[in-house]
């Protein structure tokens, strides 16, 4: 999908990102870690520093808001997949001039679909009576398009994300985030380019929803994948998610480049 009419008159003609290189903290999604953008990164290239929040260690939604503010950068390329995605959200709003671009993959702002706000509900509820034996067929079937059930380079992955992470990881996520307020309203306060990204074929979010983002954001891009893509789009579709991504960036770039009112970035600390 080409890029929003607002981005062409800020590109450099002959823009190219080989001669510097792009930090971009990346948040994952429920029972995930920086496993989830392994198919990414070598798609996206060597010009992109991929840096990684460590969500699992949080255990509340306070923490999960500590570690996105302490490791991403002062002025950050924020990238969420996901409750990631929603929580990056939720840290644009908050800080808006610690963004110089959103990425967005796989999440709506209104929150969660009222299924899948009852299927958590149930998977926490059996939680409680028994062992978490990992990430069921049932489940997979959900998260995935159907041509992907049967490459175990994809499942197992994320098989074993769970297996790793585990049941307290689980019961935290889902018990402190299946109340997601509906934060469509204010996406016009967001004056940054944002990239949403999602699938016709998501089974957990909506593509009317991100349809409705877009027209509410100022400096939106949308890119719809039709083919062959679930939810775990970062494994389902790197190819595709990074081809939009670099779209993005190189935009943002020069949107940062070329926006007189923005302030310069504070210094690096030594965690950036």
């Amino acid at each position: 999908m080409p890029l929003d009419k607002n981005f062409h008159h800020l590109l450099t003609p002959g823009l190219s990102l080989k001669n510097t290189q792009i930090r971009l903290d990346c948040i994952p999604g429920t029972l995930c870690d920086e496993r989830m953008w392994s198919r990414l990164a070598p798609a996206l290239g060597g010009a992109f520093d991929l840096q990684h929040v460590p969500l699992h260690e949080a255990r509340t939604r306070p923490q999960m808001q500590a570690l996105i503010a302490s490791h991403s950068a002062q002025q950050a390329h924020l990238v969420g997949f996901s409750l990631g995605a929603y929580l990056a959200l939720e840290h644009a709003l908050a800080h808006p001039q610690r963004i110089k671009s959103l990425t967005l993959i796989a999440n709506s702002a209104k929150g969660l679909l009222p299924a899948e706000i009852s299927a958590r509900q149930r998977i926490v509820a059996m939680l409680d009576r028994n062992a978490y034996a990992g990430i069921t067929r049932q489940r997979l079937r959900e998260l995935l398009h159907p041509s992907h059930l049967d490459d175990a380079s994809i499942t197992g992955l994320i098989q074993q994300m769970g297996l790793d992470l585990g049941k307290d990881v689980l019961l935290a996520q889902f018990i402190t985030t299946i109340a997601r307020p509906d934060l469509m309203a204010r996406l016009p306060e967001l004056d940054f380019p944002v990239l949403i990204v999602g699938a016709e074929d998501d089974k957990l979010v909506n593509p009317d929803d991100l349809r409705a983002m877009a027209a509410r954001l100022p400096q939106a891009t949308l890119h719809l994948l039709k083919e062959n893509t679930g939810h775990m789009i970062p494994l389902e579709a790197p190819g595709p998610l990074a081809d939009a991504m670099r779209a993005h960036l190189e935009a943002a770039v020069n949107f940062n480049d070329n926006d007189g009112h923005r302030a310069s970035p504070p210094p690096l600390s030594k965690n950036q």
